[in-house]
């Protein structure tokens, strides 16, 4: 289990004091993929990089199964890092080293033997899918060949945590995918945390069970992924989750006009025309802006944008209408939600 409990990270400039964090609490349970998300500026890097005691926090604590690692010397927080890797945007594999060697590194620094640290690394190379690569230097991969052998560099030390910060963000969305099935993998086979930093929606939606929302440096919203996906309470949730604000600004071209924001959850809520039933039985024509389906943790999720024209008795009937299905959320939208 990593707790964080009221943590807060106060950086010192030329321009004067910068909270990057204030008061953040975070439970993550052992064995989870747990995303952290928010926009650019939001605090996610520094978070993910006091867990590690990378960052000193200003205020609070990191407790990792019951460890405070805040607490520690210099010598107990290298040896306690062994079982905290991370992997990075920019991979920081070493150039002038081949593929097996990078992954030999830090089984050498911990003191492994040579033949030892090879068949580790052989292996690793195997898990990661690049038996082949061994003696390639990273110059000669492609960047998802260059991310795996990173994961494969992070995994060498068996450890618990795997910090991934914006591990995708410079990858291709195939590439990303195939990344992000690896670390899937590694978490059903091992049992290893995962803690994915990023600040896009869909890598959250493909992989994490979890999810927490930075907003400014602190914690906006936190709960399961499909929960938060249907059901956003906080307007950085609903910024992230609805990235729709340009199709709801086109329905707003008269007054008579309101925008209705649907969200379908589960499989059977999604299969069904409603807005076609909706049109046939109540005779409420809807004007579909926008629109789009995914897949979390095996589920099917949808959402929707309607222009319903006809004034505020007609959206109430259609609100009602719609939500007879307790798997559908349907709620009128502002410009400034």
């Amino acid at each position: 289990m990593i707790e964080i409990k009221n943590l807060s990270k106060t950086f010192r400039t030329a321009e004067g004091e910068v909270e990057a964090l204030k008061d953040v609490s975070l439970s993550i349970p052992d064995g989870d993929i747990f995303g952290i998300i928010g926009m650019s500026g939001a605090g996610k890097s520094t978070l993910v990089r006091t867990i590690n005691m990378l960052e000193r926090p200003t205020e609070g604590s990191v407790i990792i199964d019951g460890v405070d690692m805040g607490a520690l010397s210099e010598a107990e927080l290298r040896k306690k890092r062994r079982e905290i890797t991370m992997i990075f945007q920019g991979f920081n594999l070493l150039m002038q080293k081949t593929c097996l060697d990078n992954i030999c590194f830090p089984l050498r620094l911990a003191g492994i033997s040579a033949p030892q640290a090879r068949e580790r690394a052989l292996a690793l190379l195997e898990t990661v899918g690049l038996a082949d690569k061994a003696k390639a230097y990273p110059a000669q991969l492609s960047g998802g060949q260059q991310q795996r052998v990173a994961i494969a560099r992070a995994l060498a030390t068996d450890p618990k945590v795997l910090l991934c910060d914006e591990a995708t963000s410079a990858l291709d969305p195939t590439t990303t995918a195939s990344i992000l099935e690896l670390i899937r993998s590694i978490n059903e086979i091992t049992g290893i945390t995962a803690i994915l930093i990023t600040h896009q929606m869909s890598v959250v939606e493909s992989i994490c069970r979890h999810v927490a929302i930075l907003d400014g440096g602190v914690i906006a919203e936190v709960g399961e992924v499909g929960e938060v996906f249907s059901h956003p309470k906080s307007a950085a949730a609903r910024r992230l989750v609805f990235p729709d604000g340009d199709a709801a600004a086109s329905l707003t071209r008269d007054r008579d006009e309101h925008i209705l924001r649907v969200v379908f959850n589960g499989n059977q809520a999604t299969a069904t025309p409603l807005i076609a039933h909706m049109a046939v039985e109540k005779g409420i024509e809807a004007n579909i802006a926008y629109a789009s389906t995914k897949t979390i943790d095996g589920r099917e999720f949808g959402s929707m944008l309607l222009g319903i024209r006809g004034g505020d008795n007609v959206l109430r009937e259609a609100i009602g209408y719609l939500t007879r299905n307790p798997d559908i959320l349907a709620e009128e939208v502002h410009l400034d939600d």
